[in-house]
């Protein structure tokens, strides 16, 4: 994050408090000033100026710049373009129709974006009580240990809750009800505001459905996965075998969609019909087999398709310390293993792609 505030000078005060508005929803603290004259301490170094019109048509007092915003209500009449021009504007927003652009300018200032994008990663079961729901969480603990961090999102209004999985369900936080969001939005900000799940490479902020109220809306989640991968953070959702609105969009945006298969006869007919759905909006599919079986993994994902990714023999104890309530969290096991296996080959791949 930059060092400065973004500044703000407007005397209408019914655009300013949807200026105020739209900067904490992007997560951005703001300086404000009544006048340009009293902005003179804060004018060169603020990294964005906002002015509201009725400011832009006084008289210019203060030198030239560059990173000026003119925001108007309504759309923008020729006056307004004369004023912003005698400001120096680069851009003219109109409120509130345009108000995802002045979010967007705000978000700007907030996270300066990644070097390396982050990545977007979907979790599905082929079957019910596949073990999806403990790999992506296994999968965003261990991402969280890079230096971009990570996310961990619930896709899946009808499940038990990630918070429940993660002994978070009495953590105060945001849930899905509590999350709105739309065009840009701040990861960070959003993070800050969710229960975290503690461990020893850091903290993992969990965006978990709530067991009333709606779950994710497709907007917010869009707005999430693109913070997510601008910040350099690694998303990872925990999907549900029925694709609704929300988690198509996610599939559709995934680096890679991970379908997690039991070794059993039934699991795999189960998920062969998961895989049907998932094939028509991405071909960015990976197969994670589980348990034992006198079949090979590699066989039983040539018999899905798509590339086996990783192949884990049961977890001793994991079943067990679910059931008490608790979520072990071993560096090594088969489950950290796969993990790692996977960021590693996710991470490659997305090298290779924007080369």
């Amino acid at each position: 994050m930059t060092g400065q505030r973004p500044l703000v000078i407007a005397a209408d005060e019914t655009v300013l408090d949807e200026i105020l508005r739209v900067a904490a929803v992007a997560g951005c603290e703001l300086d404000r000033a009544p006048d340009l004259i009293a902005a003179g301490g804060h004018w060169a170094r603020a990294p964005l100026v906002v002015l509201d019109e009725e400011t832009a048509r006084l008289p210019p007092v203060l030198p030239r710049r560059g990173g000026i915003v003119l925001v108007c209500k309504g759309s923008p009449g020729p006056e307004t373009w004369e004023h912003a021009f005698r400001v120096g504007a680069e851009r003219v927003i109109s409120l509130p129709d345009e108000e995802t652009a002045l979010a967007g300018a705000f978000a700007d200032v907030v996270e300066t974006p990644a070097e390396q994008p982050g990545l977007v990663l979907g979790v599905v079961g082929g079957r019910g009580g596949a073990g999806a729901s403990v790999f992506a969480a296994t999968l965003a603990l261990t991402a969280d240990c890079d230096p971009g961090g990570a996310l961990l999102v619930d896709c899946d209004p009808l499940s038990g809750g990630l918070d429940v999985l993660l002994s978070l369900e009495k953590t105060p936080g945001a849930r899905w009800p509590d999350v709105r969001l739309s065009g840009r939005a701040s990861v960070s900000s959003l993070a800050a505001s969710l229960p975290q799940r503690r461990h020893r490479g850091g903290s993992l902020p969990v965006l978990t459905c709530a067991p009333e109220g709606e779950g994710p809306a497709a907007e917010s989640l869009s707005a999430i996965l693109s913070a997510g991968r601008r910040s350099g953070r690694t998303v990872v959702c925990d999907l549900p075998r029925t694709l609704g609105e929300a988690a198509e969009e996610v599939v559709l945006r995934a680096d890679l969609v991970l379908l997690v298969v039991p070794l059993e006869i039934r699991a795999c007919l189960a998920a062969k019909k998961v895989l049907n759905r998932l094939s028509k909006l991405t071909a960015r599919i990976g197969v994670v087999t589980c348990g034992h079986s006198k079949d090979p993994a590699v066989r039983t994902a040539a018999l899905l398709g798509p590339p086996l990714m990783a192949a884990m023999p049961p977890e001793r104890g994991l079943w067990a310390a679910l059931e008490r309530g608790e979520f072990p969290v071993k560096r090594k096991g088969p489950l950290a293993k796969a993990a790692t296996d996977i960021l590693a080959i996710a991470r490659r791949e997305a090298q290779a792609a924007t080369r």
